[in-house]
């Protein structure tokens, strides 16, 4: 063996009870298992007394496209025992491009990622972004086609229904970035251009990604005002199209929905006794994380960047910027009509606004104002969720863990730093709102079955060696609003391939991670 890790109590990601065992590796897999008579022996051993063992975490819902890139050490992720993220997030992403999209995509996404000046972005398909990955980075990564991007690609960031050729132009885009190891599509229905697109054209892209054995992971149309019926309408396209279906970041925000978990789960409930393939994430905090950008009106941002920059200077237009947002609810904030005074500044993209962060917005006039002047680059927190949903949804049997971390800006929402962590150490051990056995599923097994991974996810023998050691008694998150980039506590080693990228809380330095790719169906 290359490394026994002795004495550990194994909570092996399918929810049943822990066991304790030596644990043996070998070339980057689980070798062997053993609960009892003579000890493994190897050429290394790791004494796991009144640790937990588990599979590494999955993060089904992560930023990190251009971060794992340019900090490829991504301590924000290793230390919380994340092993494996899926990238390619709510329709937007940096792959598939070409030359005039990535202009537009860097505006668009400053406030998630920066305006990735400092990425040497030298690919240009889905299949040239995995092998940059493969260079080397801390944690494996995972890929989901973005529809908005797509989109962008085939037909600029216009609001109008495809043409027959665009279509078919989508459909070729999406069917090349499965082919090339995607694991299916995702698709950002409040955020330009994705949102433009009709019910009948998603499923016809996801007609293409059930083909391919991927799944369709959307954020939907609203989380607000008829929050239900955008669940419900993903819900029947997936079906039409015969296609799995991951729910991103399902939560049920505003004071319009407080207390109404209930209602989504039956919903969810009546459609997989009907046999629909459904799974979702969510993340345990209740403020949202996006751009001030994405609050504006769909018609607002209609032809990209420059055009909402454009619209944004003309007065007349403002003003009715400001009717949508604040009297009628626009489709960008939900349906609901704006309270500003839930939206605080988490970051900025030129330097000379820092004084903004930190600070809640006090009407249109600041927002406008900090649009124009920081080039629509402005990370918010959204304070709209409720604490009995965030409980409610996560107890579910469809449920995984997604930290929706963005990892950009000055303040940026502590989850990125301690989603997982934070399960375990409030809900599981403070709260009891989940079992320490039952969350380590959530968080490894449920996610690896939905990217259907044949070996990750569980401790079995033969599995790759992705693990994670934590003590239960300790383990906590150490990031919080006012200290967001805070590392959590209680997580000393962390495996990827068997090489220790956490080793007494620290990162090693090891670049184990590499992508992970869809097998052929």
């Amino acid at each position: 063996m290359d490394l026994v890790i002795r004495g550990a109590r194994v909570a092996d990601g399918t929810g049943a009870h822990s066991y304790t065992a030596d644990v043996g590796l070998r070339a980057g897999r689980i070798a062997e298992i053993r609960t009892g008579g003579p000890r493994l022996s190897g050429r290394r051993t790791l004494d796991a007394g009144g640790l937990v063992l588990a599979p590494g975490f999955i993060d089904m819902h992560a930023h990190s496209d251009l971060a794992l890139l340019t900090d490829p050490g991504h301590e924000a992720k290793a230390a919380q025992g994340v092993t494996l993220e899926v990238l390619g997030q709510d329709g937007l992403s940096y792959a598939p491009i070409d030359d005039a999209t990535l202009g537009e995509l860097r505006t668009q996404l400053a406030g998630w990622n920066g305006d990735g000046r400092d990425t040497d972005i030298d690919w240009r398909s889905v299949g040239e972004y995995l092998d940059r990955l493969d260079r080397g980075v801390a944690v494996n990564a995972a890929y989901l086609v973005p529809q908005g991007t797509v989109r962008a690609l085939a037909m600029g960031w216009q609001d109008r229904p495809a043409t027959a050729a665009e279509l078919v132009r989508m459909k070729e885009l999406v069917a090349r970035g499965l082919a090339e190891g995607a694991v299916g599509m995702s698709s950002g229905l409040t955020y330009t251009p994705g949102m433009y697109a009709s019910d009948a054209e998603l499923t016809e892209l996801c007609r293409v990604v059930a083909a391919h054995g991927g799944y369709f992971c959307p954020h939907h149309r609203s989380y607000g005002a008829g929050a239900l019926e955008a669940y419900q309408e993903v819900l029947a396209l997936a079906a039409e199209a015969g296609c799995a279906l991951h729910l991103a970041h399902a939560t049920m925000n505003f004071g319009v929905n407080e207390g109404r978990a209930p209602e989504l789960l039956a919903l969810l409930d009546r459609a997989i006794a009907a046999g629909a393939d459904v799974s979702l994430d969510t993340y345990p905090y209740t403020p949202g994380c996006t751009t001030l950008l994405a609050l504006m009106p769909s018609w607002a941002a209609a032809g990209g960047p420059e055009a909402t920059l454009e619209r944004l200077r003309d007065e007349a237009t403002a003003e009715r910027i400001r009717y949508a947002l604040e009297v009628e609810g626009s489709d960008g904030s939900h349906g609901v009509p704006m309270d500003w005074s839930t939206i605080e500044i988490s970051g900025v993209g030129d330097p000379a606004l820092a004084a903004h962060i930190g600070a809640r917005l006090d009407g249109w006039p600041t927002a406008r104002r900090l649009l124009l002047a920081d080039r629509l680059g402005t990370t918010i927190l959204q304070h709209v969720g409720h604490e009995s949903n965030v409980r409610t949804i996560m107890r579910h049997r469809a449920h995984t863990g997604g930290s929706d971390g963005i990892l950009h800006g000055a303040k940026p929402h502590p989850r990125a730093y301690g989603t997982f962590p934070h399960y375990l150490g409030r809900y599981v051990r403070e709260l009891g709102v989940l079992g320490l056995e039952e969350c380590v599923a959530h968080l490894s097994g449920r996610p690896a079955a939905r990217l259907r991974l044949p070996d990750r996810g569980l401790i079995r023998p033969g599995y790759r060696a992705d693990l994670v050691l934590f003590d239960p008694d300790t383990v906590a998150a150490g990031a919080d609003y006012d200290r967001p980039r805070t590392l959590p506590t209680g997580i000393p080693y962390v495996l990827v391939d068997g090489r220790f990228v956490m080793a007494e809380g620290r990162r090693t330095g090891e670049l184990a991670g590499r992508s992970v790719r869809r097998t052929a169906v």
